[in-house]
């Protein structure tokens, strides 16, 4: 009999890879910095992440998303999207059925492995995993060159990056806040200065209280959040309208923030996501150090 796995990589290898001749080459270096090209414009496309996902409709190709994985919310179209497993373990028969023409992977967020048998079997991995504003309106740009949806991405493309330039522009000389952000609770995580977020952070006039640590997303505990004694804090939670994570703070009434009623909520898939929404994200965060700078 068969093995599962040998099943799953023959049902790969039968995805549908040949072009129509009436199609020219299309190719776009993605952010593990390889140059990806396809015979023509993918029609069918899998987004192994739910910015992945975001990215992809984005660029004016959600019309093509045949796959994702689940937290794929955003839009809301995205939710009726046949689902793969999760970012961080892919449902590779289910996948295989799909039949994409190119998989959209997530640098660090997916199982290497599985991405690498993917790719073997001749089906093409984009991968991304923006880490600057201008990283994310490039990612819009070079899925349009590979879904053939050119005009559409540099249009979306154009919009945020002038839209962040505005918020540049318009908080550039403002009064700095130091600034305490919670990536997630347990266990207790934050992030440094060269995450996408620190960036948000330092638009908006904040100063990010851990910003010098070495990791990405350190790990950090309540006592090195009292010894900094934030001006703010700013956090999202599990789901869009949870604040449970600004709750456990209550508890240290000598804290900054606390006092001065500087605990803020920001929906997480508007911050914690590399996508056009987070210009919408980095002006919530804008307004809540400007409430910040008013409480003083």
């Amino acid at each position: 009999m068969m093995s599962r796995r040998f099943l799953i990589a023959l049902a790969l290898s039968l995805l549908p890879m040949a072009a129509s001749s009436a199609y020219a080459e299309v190719c776009a270096t993605d952010d593990a910095e390889r140059e990806v090209c396809l015979p023509a414009p993918a029609e069918r496309i899998a987004a192994l992440s739910p910015g992945a996902t975001e990215l992809v409709y984005a660029a004016g190709a959600g019309d093509k998303v045949v796959a994702v994985v689940d937290y794929s919310d955003y839009p809301p179209e995205a939710r009726e999207v046949p689902k793969v497993g999760s970012h961080t373990r892919l449902d590779m028969e289910r996948l295989a059925a799909l039949r994409p023409a190119l998989v959209i992977g997530w640098v660090t967020g997916n199982p290497p492995e599985q991405l690498e048998t993917v790719e073997s079997l001749g089906v093409p991995v984009f991968y991304l995993e923006p880490r600057s504003f201008e990283g994310v309106a490039s990612a819009i740009e070079r899925l349009g060159e590979l879904a053939g949806t050119r005009e559409v991405a540099r249009r979306e493309a154009a919009r945020f990056r002038d839209g962040m330039a505005e918020i540049h522009e318009r908080y550039a000389d403002r009064s700095s806040v130091r600034v305490f952000y919670q990536v997630w609770d347990e266990p207790l995580m934050t992030i440094n200065d060269e995450h996408l977020i620190g960036k948000v952070l330092s638009a908006c006039g904040g100063v990010n209280v851990f910003g010098d640590l070495d990791r990405l997303v350190p790990r950090i505990d309540d006592a090195s959040v009292l010894a900094a004694d934030p001006e703010a804090i700013l956090a999202g939670g599990m789901g869009e309208e949870n604040r449970q994570w600004l709750t456990h703070w209550e508890q240290y009434p000598s804290l900054t923030a606390l006092r001065r009623d500087n605990l803020f909520f920001v929906p997480p898939s508007l911050i914690q996501r590399p996508t056009p929404r987070l210009l919408e994200g980095s002006r919530l965060f804008c307004e809540k150090l400007e409430k910040a700078r008013a409480h003083r």
